[in-house]
């Protein structure tokens, strides 16, 4: 795999930010290592942190490179800071920055394929949110979203009360976030579900997010939404999510898959 560090300046965001891509190579020389040959353009993963990390933490703390390089998945993680993957009430436009302003930007950049058949959304805790806020709020850019131990139910009264209200003004400013573009379970449930790409829901049943979790399954399943769900016993660490992010991989539909 390329593993490339990308320094760049964000229009949407007003600064200069970073990300992290793993574009797929041949590697028949390599020991240890698949590469891919495949002429076309490569599918891409947006793989998403949670809200302590930033775009280096998915190769620090899993083997995400080597699961992408056995799949030919090219892998483009960003970072937003502690955004929530929102266009911040005060602060910066990390919405914008994700939705609109990345794709364009890998799309300009790197040869990866532009069909959103080929394109997929993944991440962990606030990047799980973050993965099935793109998925419920532009179904029509992605071929499928996951989320491992997101927090998928932010718009619950009780999330905030043991959490730094400043931080919460912040990021969404003081009105309820209920019905909201943010407001998760209210998407999934009302949405037109033959119109969503499939999700995928894995969360340990030890995890503090599990309860969020079930709410948005319950939600989903209600409103017969192709989500498939994985709950086994662990909690909010990245041993989890090492083991996890290998489903998620096994299960997206790639159309060329080796």
């Amino acid at each position: 795999m390329i593993h490339a560090r990308c320094d760049f300046f964000s229009e949407s965001l007003q600064l200069s930010t970073s990300m992290t891509v793993l574009l797929p190579q041949p590697a028949e020389g390599q020991i240890g290592m698949v590469g891919t040959t495949a002429d076309a353009p490569p599918p891409v993963l947006y793989l998403l942190h949670g809200m302590s990390d930033d775009d280096t933490i998915w190769m620090r703390r899993t083997s995400i490179e080597r699961y992408a390089a056995e799949l030919g998945l090219a892998v483009v993680m960003p970072t937003v800071q502690r955004s929530f993957y929102n266009d911040e009430a005060f602060g910066r436009a990390y919405w914008t920055f994700v939705a609109d302003e990345l794709p364009t930007l890998i799309q300009r950049s790197f040869n990866v394929s532009h069909d959103p058949a080929d394109t997929f959304v993944a991440g962990l805790s606030m990047g799980g949110f973050g993965a099935f806020k793109l998925a419920l709020n532009r179904p029509r850019q992605f071929g499928a979203a996951a989320s491992l131990s997101g927090a998928l139910d932010i718009a619950e009264p009780h999330f905030w009360a043991d959490r730094d209200h400043t931080e919460r003004t912040r990021i969404w400013g003081t009105d309820p976030l209920n019905a909201t573009a943010n407001d998760l379970v209210h998407l999934v449930a009302n949405a037109n579900s033959a119109a969503l790409p499939p999700l995928y829901l894995t969360c340990g049943t030890e995890d503090f997010l599990f309860e969020q979790n079930q709410t948005f399954a319950a939600a989903a399943h209600h409103n017969h939404v192709n989500l498939t769900v994985d709950y086994r016993p662990g909690a909010h660490e990245w041993s989890y999510w090492d083991a996890t992010i290998q489903d998620v991989l096994a299960w997206l539909p790639l159309r060329n898959r080796p």
